[in-house]
């Protein structure tokens, strides 16, 4: 726990944790439990590490900065393309707190990791996970409030901004893989949508 306030302190400082709500859910939720076990010592620095699959679970500034600018609220519908190591999902659902939290990960080893951290974490029985291809979003759950995209792609796809509700938003690490993107956020305002762009980053491509 000690550990986890650090890492608290230390991203409000530096302005990534703007919020009592994003701090709160980084105190409650036990990062350590989605790395690999060999990680653990290095979970709470603040670095993205490895995962089953060949990805990685992003550094914990980069989880604060999508939770600030995603403005997650109790009760909304929230779907993550590209789920890796789960934690994500857990953020958003004690943000959430219902059962709206929805994920995809393509990758079945990524996937069973996910599956197994989101189990030893008691989230499984709250969120939704599937094995599949995030470009064709999730429709059978759509419309959504928010959509997270945490691996860079190229476009944002024509079916998440038709899966995502009006005065909805979506966030994406927008541009090529292996080189810097820009972080976007997509707003859907009166059925147009609106861009911004907040930061350079690097992403893993979105597969």
């Amino acid at each position: 726990m000690k550990d986890r306030e650090r890492l608290v302190t230390e991203l409000k400082s530096y302005g990534f944790i703007k919020s009592k709500k994003i701090e709160e859910v980084f105190l409650k939720v036990p990062r350590e439990m989605f790395v690999p076990e060999n990680l653990k010592e290095s979970a709470y620095l603040d670095v993205p590490l490895p995962i089953p699959g060949g990805v990685t679970i992003s550094a914990p500034h980069m989880h604060a900065i999508y939770l600030e600018n995603l403005c997650l609220k109790e009760n909304e519908k929230f779907l993550e393309i590209g789920c890796g190591s789960g934690i994500l999902l857990a953020y958003a659902w004690e943000i959430i707190k219902s059962n709206s939290v929805y994920g995809i990960e393509i990758n079945n080893e990524t996937f069973e990791f996910c599956k197994k951290n989101l189990e030893k974490t008691g989230y499984l029985d709250k969120v939704k996970i599937f094995l599949k291809d995030g470009k064709d979003g999730l429709k059978e759950y759509a419309p959504f409030d928010k959509i997270a995209i945490s691996a860079s792609c190229k476009k944002i796809e024509k079916v998440w901004i038709d899966q995502l509700k009006n005065n909805g938003r979506l966030i994406a690490p927008l541009g090529k893989p292996y080189s810097f993107q820009k972080l976007t956020i997509v707003e859907k305002i009166e059925n147009k949508i609106r861009k911004k762009t907040l930061m350079d980053v690097a992403f893993i491509e979105l597969k």
